[in-house]
């Protein structure tokens, strides 16, 4: 990636809805350059999608927990189907440690959270659960500073 493309991301992404032409514009730019840097910024996947962000808070999910994992031996394909089932579990990363996978997982209260919770440990194939509820964001996700780093 280069200058152009750092600058493209960034004004992207402080500006969901541009388009090309105007995209082209504030970087000075031709507009068929832009259009190629956002092909070959697609098609590489450094850009994923360009649908809208959704807020789970504002659509009638407002509780944020983050679940740590412990997985029977050999049974890690089944235990991923299994929380593949359930809507409000927004991500699974598999990690180091002493737990095996992590989820970002949104619930309209406390009490839908724990019903979430006992559905996640109904799977034989998890043995143990870690719950933390988000109080607050502090920094939202961003990429812009890892963008704009050389």
């Amino acid at each position: 990636m280069d200058d152009l493309d750092t600058r493209l991301l960034v004004t992207m992404r402080a500006n969901p809805r541009i388009g090309l032409t105007e995209l082209a514009r504030q970087l000075g730019v031709a507009r068929g350059t832009v259009q190629a840097r956002v092909e070959k910024l697609t098609t590489r996947g450094v850009i994923e999608n360009f649908g809208p962000t959704v807020s789970p808070a504002h659509a009638g999910h407002p509780i944020l927990a983050f679940v740590w994992l412990q997985i029977a031996q050999g049974r890690l394909t089944e235990a991923v189907a299994a929380l593949d089932a359930v809507p409000q579990i927004l991500e699974v990363h598999g990690t180091s440690g002493q737990h095996d996978l992590l989820c970002r997982v949104v619930a309209r209260t406390t009490d839908h959270l724990q019903e979430i919770i006992a559905h996640i440990l109904a799977s034989p194939a998890v043995q143990r659960t870690d719950t933390t509820i988000a109080l607050s964001t502090q920094i939202p996700y961003r990429i812009e500073p890892l963008l704009q780093t050389p």
